[in-house]
């Protein structure tokens, strides 16, 4: 089977299909692949470090007002669908699958006209317009949210899940808890703020640290390497509790939520697919600064259901992070109803949904 792979822009995007090529490899040892993004993109980095076939085109997004770089992209399109079929055919593709950002726009549209079959992979509980766009000419649409399917055809529209929840199962859990500097005997908070840090999470976790060093758990508290400097800074200033550890990033994700007892991130699709596949409770603080506000959607998806907290970035401060924290983690029958209802919403078998989805089509 060749298998021909387009997404980027955000780790988002790529890291899923990076799971599900690695979910393929493992039950199809013969699979060709070919991974086409763009050439500034971080795909161009991280899929090249996968040792994965890579070829780009040029491509930008739709400005979401009138402007002349519009017309701009517009013509970079129709270039990228010229360029993608060449790429397409030449690599003699059976199936094309996209999963998010607008470089998949000319790539599995062409796969499309060329009659290969497709599948876009949407992550979100909104979609963005390249997989609004798309729908109307792939064969199936994987979605992640129940509440996403609403968007597209319900025809060809299936519940699959994100790869990347199949991928942190079977992971040893002390032994993160170990790798980050974490103890063994007392529960532990994970804060994040994704890859990047996000410093309105940093300034409310500074404020508490007086608070934090009386609590009986300890806090693995990632800043994100933008923000570490400064973060040290403070805290030199004030001194750090003995049940706080601060890293400006770790490598070994997976390790370490299987490791965690709570976690306080933002709502990116990538973060609620791990969590929930491993039925961990959490506090979600949605970044507002992200495209039709997608990251609330995508966590009240989970506080509806009783899974997480939803805390607004406009509300939050240190006293109501600490109040959120204890008020879960200080609560064992709090605890267990989240970490039930956590896992009822976890599809940890996410990556051989989709890979069947694939198989499905080739039929």
């Amino acid at each position: 089977m060749k298998i021909a792979v387009s997404g980027g822009g955000t780790g988002g995007h790529i890291y899923p299909a990076l799971a599900l090529i690695r979910e393929i490899q493992k039950e199809h040892k013969d699979a060709e692949f070919l991974y086409i993004g763009t050439e500034k993109g971080l795909e161009n980095t991280i899929v090249k470090r996968e040792s994965i076939p890579f070829k780009s085109i040029h491509i930008t997004g739709f400005k979401r007002k009138i402007s002349l770089e519009n017309v701009k992209t517009v013509l970079r399109f129709l270039k990228g669908v010229r360029e993608s079929k060449k790429m397409l055919k030449d690599f003699k593709a059976d199936i094309v699958i996209g999963t998010g950002g607008y470089v998949c726009g000319p790539v599995v549209y062409a796969a499309a006209k060329l009659g290969i079959p497709t599948i876009i992979h949407e992550q979100n509980s909104v979609p963005g317009l390249t997989n609004k766009f798309l729908s109307r000419y792939v064969d199936r649409i994987a979605v992640c949210f129940e509440e996403a399917k609403a968007f597209f055809p319900e025809n060809k529209t299936i519940l699959t899940g994100n790869p990347r929840a199949s991928e942190v199962l079977g992971q040893d859990g002390i032994k993160g808890r170990l790798s980050a500097g974490l103890k063994t005997g007392a529960p532990a908070v994970l804060i994040f703020g994704g890859s990047r840090g996000a410093r309105p999470i940093n300034d409310a976790v500074l404020k508490t640290l007086a608070e934090l060093g009386e609590k009986p758990y300890q806090v693995l508290y990632i800043t994100g390497d933008v923000h570490y400097g400064d973060v040290r800074k403070e805290v030199e200033l004030v001194g750090s509790p003995e049940n706080l550890v601060i890293k400006p990033f770790i490598h070994n994700m997976p390790e370490v939520l299987a490791g965690a007892d709570l976690v306080v991130s933002r709502a990116g699709a990538t973060t609620l697919a791990e969590i929930t596949s491993l039925g961990i409770p959490s506090i979600l603080i949605p970044s507002p600064y992200v495209t039709n506000n997608h990251q609330e959607k995508n966590a009240r998806a989970l506080s509806d259901h009783g899974a997480a907290e939803l805390l607004l970035e406009k509300e939050l401060t240190g006293k109501k992070l600490i109040d959120n924290i204890d008020k879960i983690i200080l609560d064992s029958n709090k605890m267990n109803d989240m970490k039930k209802a956590s896992s009822n919403l976890g599809i940890p078998d996410a990556a051989k949904r989709l890979y069947g989805l694939m198989v499905e089509l080739q039929k």
